[in-house]
């Protein structure tokens, strides 16, 4: 009776236990000593000279070019994930209906996101090279432009076509999340609702948009880390230049620390950036409702 009451006080312990200890080793003590890096005086060689209070978060605040980067990294992420969920519904749709070569259309589609974003990027960067990228011998041979364009020669066309080769990576994992959600679909509903005179749109908007809710809700939440996260495509393409003009918190963070040496600010910003990202997504999910079985 006694290893019977024990075994019910562990619980599911031992099975989840190895899960918590991975977390904690991976995920928490990481930020924790991050968060206590922001606080310390270190310098270049890394050697740490105690605690120094909020001096590290007073330099950044007074980085001019913080502001603007605080900016562009929340018109990145809300653009990138907003028509990353606008493009991958209908083409969900689509690859949800029968057609000749569907299942090539469908392993086809996956090769963007499954292959390595520097990979992407570079193959971008390529293609939009202002002398010897593709799309520029297109437009010529298309009449549609008289010389070559430098795609990446400013800071508005650079930052814009940054946002497309996000969209570009982040569009196959949505697509697959949003078409799982249509699976799950019973072709009895549909059915039913065609019986009662739906038309296709009233059909979508009032049954197929709603049942599709929480596959929505996965792939905007990972989205939305994902896109706030990320390095490879703004590194490889721009490193945030010219200057600062596209860079995010995160390239900044990395600008900070490995070109300035300066890694107790760099902390700092991480530490914001984590702040950041559990506000964007404490925000999203209030204002989507996700608890609202409706």
């Amino acid at each position: 009776m006694t290893t019977v009451r024990k075994r019910y006080r562990v619980g599911a312990l031992p099975w989840i236990g190895p899960a918590m200890a991975v977390i904690f080793l991976m995920v928490l003590y990481p930020a924790f000593e991050m968060i206590k890096t922001s606080f310390m005086s270190i310098d270049a060689t890394g050697t740490s000279h105690g605690f120094t209070g909020l001096t590290n978060y007073r330099t950044l605040f007074r980085n001019p070019n913080l502001t603007a980067v605080l900016e562009r990294t929340v018109v990145w992420t809300i653009s990138i994930v907003v028509l990353t969920v606008l493009i991958s519904l209908p083409v969900a749709q689509i690859l949800h209906a029968k057609f000749p070569g569907r299942r090539f259309v469908r392993y086809a589609l996956i090769v963007p996101w499954a292959a390595s974003v520097v990979m992407t990027s570079t193959s971008w960067l390529w293609i939009l090279n202002g002398y010897y990228g593709i799309l520029n011998r297109i437009l010529l041979s298309l009449g549609l432009i008289q010389d070559q364009k430098q795609f990446l020669g400013s800071q508005t066309q650079s930052f814009t076509w940054l946002i497309v080769v996000a969209i570009f990576v982040s569009v196959p994992f949505t697509t697959y999340v949003v078409l799982a959600g249509l699976t799950t679909i019973g072709e009895d509903i549909l059915e039913a609702s065609t019986v009662d005179g739906a038309s296709g749109w009233q059909r979508y908007k009032s049954i197929i948009f709603p049942l599709l809710r929480p596959a929505l809700l996965i792939g905007m939440v990972i989205n939305l880390i994902n896109v706030f996260n990320s390095f490879p495509i703004i590194w490889v393409m721009t490193t945030g230049g010219p200057g600062y003009s596209t860079d995010t918190t995160t390239t900044l963070a990395y600008k900070i620390s490995f070109r300035n040496a300066d890694i107790a600010q760099s902390a700092a910003m991480a530490t914001i950036n984590f702040g950041i990202i559990l506000l964007f997504i404490v925000l999203f999910l209030k204002v989507s409702r996700w608890r609202d079985d409706s």
